[in-house]
């Protein structure tokens, strides 16, 4: 029987969740330390640390277990049959009048609790 053991994440794994935010917050701050220059380029080193960011974390453990996720769920959502545009019009008619009937009966009875509690009230005195 041929099994591997799931040790979970390393000390190093962590570390390279470390260093991927201290990358994003270095972005960040380099986003606000050089305010003298254009928007495009402060944008542009953000991004650019989210990129090397991402990277770095995708080296970990953590990181590999995501990606695996992320295209587990690409395959999944290649199965689903999504609605015909003639479907998705006729549910959202079907949505917005049983809305508008709730909200009109809803409207009702409180009308009618307001009724029944000026009576209740106006008894007493």
């Amino acid at each position: 029987m041929n099994s591997k053991a799931d040790s979970g994440p390393t000390a190093f794994d962590t570390a390279k969740l470390a260093l991927a935010v201290a990358i994003v917050v270095a972005g960040i701050f380099g986003y606000y330390y050089y305010a003298a220059l254009p928007a495009v380029v402060r944008v542009l080193i953000v991004l650019v640390s989210l990129g090397i960011a991402a990277v770095v974390a995708l080296q970990s453990a953590q990181g590999q277990a995501f990606a695996r996720f992320v295209q587990a769920s690409r395959v999944e959502l290649r199965k689903v049959v999504w609605p015909t545009r003639e479907e998705t019009v006729q549910m959202t008619v079907f949505v917005l009048i049983f809305a508008a009937l709730m909200g009109t009966f809803f409207w009702f009875l409180d009308f009618l609790l307001l009724m029944f509690t000026r009576w209740i009230m106006s008894q007493g005195s």
